[in-house]
């Protein structure tokens, strides 16, 4: 099953008003993983949650500054990827504002620069002024990955967990695929509408996303299996081309990164072994 495509244009440094209290600015880190660049959101009107500053950009944090009128009580990052956070450590040290979120692992795709001064539990209630967002751990594109809920608005920010047309990179062995199909089912119980991810535009039908998303990647998994069975046993870069030969081969590298993850998950599932990196479908 595809995702729809991505319909959005959207404009580095502009204010965009999404309901309530909540404001949007794309960074101008525009490219092929990141789309039209990453957003962040300002939430509150007598003072501000800053929700994934985004990367170290001058232009950027003046833009978050100029915004939020010199009143950012708090700086939240949905993880620690290095176009979603590397900003809060500038923005806090301007500003005063506490740091929210889980601290980075240590794979070597972080930004080790953000040291959290809370760290919040799965289901947490924060109340932030006048801003009130439950935290929900949903681990798989990385293990540090949070979700916050808006619950007066129906408005859930998801990260890099769910994004506008795209389905997002598992980075192993700290991103997990096993680990990302329960956070979309986790994140079904939840009552929310709109989903405003951390790149693109808002999904307004967000339930429906997440069926979509669970139903591409067990698509992809089965797909895994169906060329398995096709080219025997095979390293990642004969995999790869094979598996996503619907997906441009200037994305293969990334692509390459899933197609590990599935198949780290469907070695815990009895389905393939692995034996100096040639994965071997263990037939029935």
């Amino acid at each position: 099953m595809r995702l729809p495509e991505p319909r959005s244009n959207l404009v580095p440094g502009a204010i965009v008003r999404l309901g309530g209290g909540v404001r949007r600015i794309v960074a101008p880190n525009a490219g092929l993983m990141t789309g039209p660049g990453t957003n962040t959101y300002l939430l509150g009107t007598r003072e501000i949650a800053v929700l994934d500053p985004g990367p170290h950009d001058d232009a950027h944090l003046q833009a978050i500054t100029a915004a939020a009128g010199g009143l950012v009580r708090w700086i939240i990052v949905t993880h620690t990827h290095r176009d979603h956070s590397p900003l809060a450590q500038v923005l806090a040290k301007q500003t005063g504002a506490a740091l929210i979120g889980r601290a980075p692992p240590a794979d070597g795709r972080q930004d080790e620069s953000f040291r959290p001064d809370h760290s919040p539990g799965d289901g947490e209630a924060l109340v932030l002024g006048d801003v009130a967002l439950t935290a929900i751990h949903t681990p798989g594109h990385a293990s540090n990955c949070m979700c916050y809920l808006a619950a007066n608005e129906r408005l859930l920010f998801t990260g890099d967990h769910v994004l506008e047309g795209v389905s997002p990179v598992i980075l192993p062995p700290d991103g997990d695929m096993a680990d990302y199909m329960a956070s979309l089912k986790k994140l079904e119980t939840y009552d929310f509408e709109r989903i405003a991810p951390g790149h693109g535009a808002i999904l307004p039908r967000g339930k429906s996303m997440l069926a979509l998303l669970r139903a591409h990647r067990l698509g992809r998994e089965q797909k895994v299996l169906s060329k398995m069975a096709d080219l025997g046993p095979a390293p990642l870069d004969r995999l790869t081309p094979a598996v996503y030969d619907d997906v441009p081969v200037e994305r293969h590298s990334w692509a390459a990164l899933t197609l590990e993850a599935h198949l780290i998950k469907l070695v815990r599932d009895g389905r393939v072994t692995e034996d100096k990196g040639i994965w071997r479908l263990n037939r029935s």
